[in-house]
């Protein structure tokens, strides 16, 4: 594959540089919809106008479970997709000539949390400095934006791409990757993917699978001057945790040997993210739920490692009178999901550094990640190269988040380098 001529890459970094105070005003009109899981639509409305006010060809996908249930990839679904819905945007060009593209994103966030222990409000943007805050700003509101702002820079040059290009915005992918294998079930393919994920400028070469789970746990509730002949569901909850722990210390324990994630220290990571239970507080707790989160390998099936963690579960609780009493019942909630690996040597990564030392000045670094990537949809089930590549951003998931504007402007410029050599270009007017 030819690189761009210096004249042209240097006119889409202009093109980029001039779009971009655009670009981030847009990302701070995304930041401002609190788009939890479930009440997406709002964002999602904004983003499918985006694409519209720009020519390009767009469908609401309502997310339909009974369409992806039997597939391989499918993550179990504990909430209604009554209002689930991604968005897809499809540029055509008038001759295809290069190879098609698909710049994918997603629009939901996690919850912020207590708002008081954020600096400021979490929808409502901030810019300090080099720094955008809000939830959702890195993760990834800014690399949906770059995605759109991307094609707007070749637009700028009088340029568009010489191949079919899907700009997705999906749902789903903070707790089970649905919207992404809904959009490739629903017959959005192509020749390769960009998710631009707050990576820190590096190329993902591998990351972990995950797996969401509540455990349910029920004990004798009996009046308070009782206690002594209750049995309470809530305080035998830590020996689950510690029971867990002691399987993720011994699946950490078998990365030795694993490619690219041998060297992690700890790639396989359990969370306990929720937990309630219990009616009354001069009762002893009938119930308890928590849940939880763990990693598995790439090229671990999940089902197995359901499996073996039930079977870890019961193994380790038997003989405690607790449990043996009342056994704890496993439910599948959430990502079911496998990890993958990215080989390198494709044409598309290639690709993709060329550009990155154009945008940034630098060779583009990469990593393994210990978290979730909607890229498995993409190279596991489409069989496509999924390159996750996105800017620097800090504190997701957590307060203050943040993503760097002059890390977005670089990865911006990237991708534009990128949707120019890989698809190829065709001027806008015939």
């Amino acid at each position: 594959m030819t690189a761009l001529p210096d004249d042209l890459a240097d006119r889409i970094l202009a093109a980029v540089r001039a779009g971009f105070e655009e670009e981030v005003a847009f990302t701070e009109a995304l930041v401002r919809h609190a788009s939890l899981r479930g009440a997406e639509r709002g964002a999602q409305e904004a983003m499918a106008e985006a694409f519209r006010a720009r020519g390009y060809a767009v469908e609401t996908l309502a997310l339909d479970e009974g369409a992806i249930r039997d597939h391989p990839g499918f993550s179990p679904v504990a909430v209604s997709y009554e209002d689930a819905v991604s968005v897809i945007a499809t540029h055509e060009p008038r001759q295809a000539r290069g190879r098609s593209l698909i710049l994918n994103g997603h629009m939901d966030v996690v919850p912020e949390g207590p708002r008081d222990m954020w600096t400021s409000p979490p929808y409502e943007p901030r810019r300090e400095g080099d720094w955008l805050y809000g939830r959702g700003a890195g993760d990834m509101k800014a690399g949906l934006a770059a995605n759109l702002f991307a094609l707007d820079a070749l637009r700028r040059c009088g340029l568009q791409p010489a191949a079919r290009v899907h700009l997705q915005s999906v749902v789903e992918e903070e707790c089970t990757g649905n919207g992404a294998l809904h959009c490739l079930v629903a017959g959005y393919d192509a020749e390769a993917a960009i998710i631009p994920e707050p990576e820190d400028e590096r190329l993902v070469r591998a990351n972990v699978g995950v797996l969401w789970f509540a455990v349910h746990l029920r004990g004798t509730p009996v009046h308070v001057r009782e206690a002594g002949t209750g049995a309470s569901a809530i305080e035998a909850a830590p020996r689950v945790v510690a029971a867990l722990r002691t399987l993720e210390a011994r699946w950490n324990d078998e990365r030795h040997g694993r490619p690219y994630l041998e060297d992690e220290a700890h790639p396989i990571n359990f969370n306990v993210g929720r937990i309630e239970g219990g009616d009354w507080a001069s009762s002893v707790a009938a119930w308890c739920r928590l849940d939880c989160r763990i990693a598995i390998y790439p090229g671990d099936e999940p089902a197995d490692r359901a499996a073996e963690l039930e079977a870890h579960l019961a193994e380790a609780l038997s003989g405690d009178p607790f449990f043996d009493a009342h056994p704890p019942r496993v439910e599948w909630t959430g990502f079911f999901a496998k990890g993958y690996v990215l080989e390198p040597g494709s044409e598309a990564e290639e690709t993709l550094a060329r550009a990155h030392l154009r945008a940034a000045g630098s060779r583009m670094g990469t990593l393994v990640t210990p978290g979730y990537l909607d890229a498995r949809v993409f190279a596991i089930y489409g069989g496509r190269p999924c390159l996750v590549y996105g800017p620097t951003a800090e504190r997701i998931h957590g307060f203050d988040e943040r993503v760097s504007l002059s890390s977005l402007e670089r990865v911006t410029g990237a991708i534009a380098l990128f949707v120019a050599e890989w698809c190829g270009t065709e001027p806008i007017e015939g």
